[in-house]
């Protein structure tokens, strides 16, 4: 029987029914899943070390004899299984090696004396005893097959109940056997091939030399990141095929919108609004993501598109992941644009209303109380001509996800842009994006993301940086501080708000937890009251209904409340000027880019900020995390080191990117590698678009996506 690699493991004779049964709990149902397990690690059995005499960080394999087994038992049904490993050189003198496993009674039974065991694990020094605790472990056989699991670097898989690591050893080592040279090829050009797909396959689960097994892996990542970056192209291909159209005015509102600002553009937000000005007036339907650290003048950038697409007589959108952001760019637009003859309109689940109470007097304060909105109101009254004229300006819509499922009104949209859009679905953000005529899409985000990881998950994309901060923004000093230092933060905290500043506090979780050792915003709240009377606290979460959270917020901006103590649904959006401390509770508990986030809530005005971090776990990794934060305020940095320490599985999301998963590769380490296979995956569909030609036609299946489904505009 020819095994393809689609070949269901159900119908090869020699793999009995209930072991394809285990192997489908691992996600292994074919020939290609198989083959596709890779090894979690390698030991090299072809020469063991002697037993340690000191106890060790690094996990060692060993291969000893069981020379004598026991239980001991402690406390009420507890108890410890011991088998003493002895090398089984009768002339080594090296001091025998304990192993422990607790409450594990089935180990028991598969460890008998006299077997010849193949161990992994740390040794540990306990008393005047070496041991070894919950070690990995192999009973040796002495079988026909035993120049599979022994005498060898022999793979180590992810295993799970019923399925060994020998049973798994022995099905992907007669796989490889039968197989064919044909039924292994693997889909890369000539250009990225390093040596013959068989080899590669054989040297991947069972390499002669580690030279060998970098080669295999080396040729298969690339096969990976191959597959993923002809998919990325095939997008941004179909994408630019969309019928689209010019929506980019003469330029003469944002002019007048430039002017009226009181600040000058970054050097930055002057180059992206040039990239988007040549988007817009490309024949090309626009599929951009803007990144840029929190408070790099992102909005700013998006607000100039806009004007660009309504001058044109065309209908922007722009859409926030949640009310308080949504509310807040609405009235941001409002006060900067309605003078300008453009009308902007909300929608959110629980409003439709235009204007929007909450913000109205506010506004109305603002403008009368700085003389820098001088500029706007001349504005107002320079194009009051121009709002009534033959050629009226498109509107603006403003909204949450409302915007996908009621767009009243929202009928010849020219732009749409997606603010924090990592926090909508694919199919959310693709509901709004595929109109036809397709409009110009804008993404931006305020989680940068590192270099590598832009190529790879937004590969379909343009991208534009803003990396350049402007120049009146106010400084943040970030310290991290143990849980002990909480009178001495209390005191800081005091002064700042005699100063007549504001503050946050955040906690990880609303309320009290059994499972988890976190501070609650809700439990803590009544202590804050406590703390800081008479300045005035209010609490703001998730649970908060949508009426009562907007007039939260709306006292806080005024100034009527003094701290706000909350979770992290101030995440994104909330821009106060005069909130100066962040307080971040059990800090150990959020991730790095999460907290740069949060500490991008501050220093949003003229005064100087703080940011301090109380931890909770004295340990040197947290310090470590949380030193990050000290050192820098770039969020490219923070993104990186944030990165580094997790890995790429938050950040990438490919679930719900529709991207493949990657199995073997690391888009950290192996960068250089996924710019090989992105410019091997261009060139290619340059060159071919519709893949004819006879070496192209075997790479149709890897763009190949589910009927229906929206070429990711974002992902």
């Amino acid at each position: 029987m020819a095994l393809s690699i689609n070949l269901s493991l159900g119908e090869i004779e020699w793999i009995p029914r209930p072991r394809s049964t285990q192997l489908r709990r691992l996600g292994i149902e074919t020939v290609g899943d198989l083959l596709t397990h890779y090894p979690r690690r390698y030991e090299d059995r072809r020469e063991f070390a002697g037993f340690p005499r000191e106890e060790s960080e690094q996990p060692i394999c060993l291969c000893g004899e069981v020379v004598k087994t026991r239980f001991n038992h402690f406390g009420r049904g507890k108890r410890i299984f011991e088998a003493t490993l002895q090398e089984s050189d009768a002339h080594a003198l090296s001091q025998p090696l304990v192993l422990r496993w607790f409450n594990l009674h089935y180990v028991q039974k598969m460890i008998l004396t006299g077997q010849r065991l193949v161990v992994f694990g740390k040794p540990r020094r306990r008393g005047q005893r070496l041991c070894m605790e919950h070690p990995e472990f192999e009973v040796i056989e002495n079988d026909e097959e035993i120049s599979i699991h022994f005498r060898r670097i022999t793979p180590i898989y992810p295993a799970t109940e019923g399925l060994s690591q020998r049973v798994l050893r022995s099905l992907i080592y007669r796989l490889l056997q039968e197989c064919e040279t044909d039924d292994l090829a693997i889909l890369l050009p000539a250009r990225l091939q390093i040596r013959a797909a068989t080899d590669a396959w054989r040297e991947i689960h069972f390499p002669a030399t580690g030279e060998a097994l970098a080669r295999a892996r080396e040729m298969l990542v690339l096969a990976e990141f191959f597959a993923m970056q002809m998919l990325l192209a095939s997008r941004r291909a179909r994408s630019r095929s969309r019928a689209g159209g010019m929506h980019c005015g003469r330029g003469e509102l944002l002019e007048r919108f430039l002017r009226a600002l009181p600040f000058d553009l970054t050097n930055a937000q002057a180059r992206v609004i040039e990239e988007l000005r040549a988007d817009l007036g490309s024949i090309f339907p626009m599929n951009r993501l803007l990144q840029g650290d929190v408070g790099s003048g992102k909005t700013v950038a998006a607000m100039a598109a806009m004007l660009l697409a309504v001058e044109a007589g065309f209908q922007a959108a722009l859409m926030a992941p949640t009310q308080i952001l949504a509310e807040q760019h609405y009235a941001v637009l409002r006060r900067w644009l309605e003078p300008l003859g453009v009308s902007v309109s909300l929608r959110t689940g629980a409003r439709k209303e235009d204007p929007l109470p909450l913000f109205a007097q506010d506004n109305e304060r603002r403008r009368e109380s700085s003389s820098r909105w001088s500029s706007v109101t001349s504005a107002r009254d320079a194009c009051a001509a121009q709002a009534r004229s033959s050629v009226p300006f498109g509107e603006i819509f403003v909204g949450t996800h409302a915007l996908l499922y009621e767009p009243e009104g929202l009928e010849n949209p020219g732009l749409v842009v997606i603010d924090e859009q990592h926090k909508f679905g694919v199919a959310q953000r693709g509901r709004l994006t595929t109109a036809d005529p397709a409009p110009d899409v804008l993404v931006m985000t305020a989680t940068p993301i590192p270099r590598t990881l832009t190529m790879s998950l937004y590969g379909d994309l343009d991208v534009s940086t803003i990396d350049e901060m402007p120049a009146d923004r106010g400084r943040i000093v970030t310290a991290a501080r143990e849980e002990t230092k909480l009178p001495d933060v209390l005191a800081f905290l005091v002064g700042q708000l005699e100063a007549g500043r504001q503050a946050y506090i955040v906690y990880p979780l609303i309320d009290e937890s059994e499972k988890l050792e976190a501070k609650a915003a809700a439990a803590e709240f009544e202590k804050w009251r406590e703390r800081l009377a008479p300045f005035t606290c209010e609490l703001l979460h998730g649970r908060v209904s949508a009426p009562e959270k907007q007039a939260i917020m709306e006292r806080f901006r005024r100034g009527l409340t003094s701290v706000l103590i909350s979770t992290t649904v101030i995440e994104v959006g909330i821009d106060v000027p005069n909130a100066t401390v962040m307080l971040i509770e059990n800090a150990e508990r959020f991730g790095l880019a999460q907290m740069h986030q949060l500490r991008g809530r501050i220093g949003r005005g003229e005064h100087k900020s703080y940011c301090i971090l109380l931890r909770s776990d004295p340990s040197p990794e947290t310090a470590a995390k949380l030193a990050v934060l000290e050192k820098t305020s770039n969020g490219f940095d923070v993104a990186e080191a944030d990165w580094e320490l997790r890995g790429p599985g938050d950040l990438l999301g490919t679930a719900q990117s529709g991207l493949p998963a990657l199995k073997l590769g690391n888009l950290r380490s192996d960068a250089k590698l996924m710019q090989r296979a992105r410019a091997a995956a261009v060139e290619i569909l340059r060159d071919d678009p519709e893949l004819e030609r006879p070496e192209n036609q075997r790479f149709r299946c890897l763009i190949v996506e589910e009927e229906g489904q929206a070429f990711s505009h974002v992902s």
